[in-house]
């Protein structure tokens, strides 16, 4: 009996103390909320965005990227969690006409605050249209502004000023973060116009028409095998005027990306004998990307080009 009663003595105590140390950490909860608990929720319609967001916020910001690793940003669909994320959100950052899901998911939720930057990097007309040996696409048509390092530094600068409005006793710290960034994205834009710089060519073909900003800033020409949607067919005719482009700006690489099928690429290259390469558009991070970031996957392109258009 002295040996039941023990053991239930032992057991009653280790239960009254398990329910003293739970009550007790509910309430330290309750009254000392984490860091965690005040940083404004943004949400970012593809990596590029969720980049700038997490540089330009720094610790005063939560960033959620709505296109998951490894997904082609441009069809990407969203789940009722992402689109509820987007209607609570203190900040949405997205490009409209790149995503349709995305842009539905703002127009419905109206969250609190919205920074579209198709309308804050200014874009450039006829000079940037899609180049397939004579072919252009209409004006304005390509939203890949984040492959130009000066209109990524416009943009930082515009989400600095959004999340200065949302949370105006951090703004000093937003605008500083910008100014870090803009000096990076400088470094990054005088690497590309030193690296680039009496280079033996400068036609460039790739899989898919996202680099026209690139090339406008670089004094470089795209030629593309699909257009601005990466799964877009080409027509005989256009492989054709393709290859005879190729052929005549003694073009050595055919290049493909990370997050489409290098099938198409790799037979344009086969029938040319031509090699390939990744000239990666960073619409989003996979294991198989050349770097970690914006910044290092933008050197990694820079390094592809170089070698490709025999740049000294």
């Amino acid at each position: 009996m002295i040996l039941m009663f023990t053991r239930r003595a032992r057991a009653t105590l280790l239960a009254g103390l398990a329910t003293i140390i739970f009550t007790g950490a509910l309430a330290g909860c309750a009254a000392a909320p984490t860091a965690a608990d005040d940083r404004l929720t943004v949400v970012a319609g593809l990596y590029p965005l969720q980049f700038v967001a997490e540089e330009v916020g720094g610790g005063r910001v939560s960033v959620t990227n709505l296109t998951q690793p490894g997904a082609e940003p441009h069809d990407v669909e969203l789940t009722a969690r992402q689109v509820a994320r987007v209607a609570k959100a203190d900040l949405v950052v997205y490009l409209s006409g790149l995503q349709p899901a995305v842009d539905q998911a703002v127009d419905q939720g109206a969250p609190s605050r919205r920074l579209d930057v198709a309308g804050v990097a200014d874009e450039l007309p006829a000079a940037l249209t899609e180049q397939v040996a004579g072919e252009t696409a209409p004006r304005g048509a390509d939203p890949h502004v984040w492959l130009d390092p000066i209109r990524l530094t416009t943009i930082a600068e515009a989400v600095a000023r959004a999340l200065s409005d949302a949370d105006p006793g951090h703004a000093d710290a937003y605008t500083a973060n910008a100014q870090a960034l803009a000096d990076r994205l400088a470094r990054l834009d005088r690497a590309y116009a030193d690296g680039l710089a009496g280079c033996q060519r400068t036609v460039f073909i790739t899989s898919h028409a996202a680099f026209g900003y690139l090339a406008a800033r670089y004094g470089l020409t795209q030629q593309a095998i699909a257009g601005l949607a990466p799964d877009s067919e080409p027509s005989p005719s256009r492989i054709a005027r393709l290859q005879a482009a190729a052929s005549a700006a003694g073009v050595t690489t055919i290049f493909f990306e990370t997050l489409a099928s290098p099938a198409l690429a790799q037979a344009v290259a086969s029938d040319l004998g031509l090699a390939t390469a990744v000239l990666d558009p960073i619409e989003g991070l996979s294991r198989a990307s050349a770097g970690d970031d914006y910044i290092s996957l933008m050197e990694a392109n820079l390094d592809a080009l170089r070698q490709a258009n025999g740049c000294p």
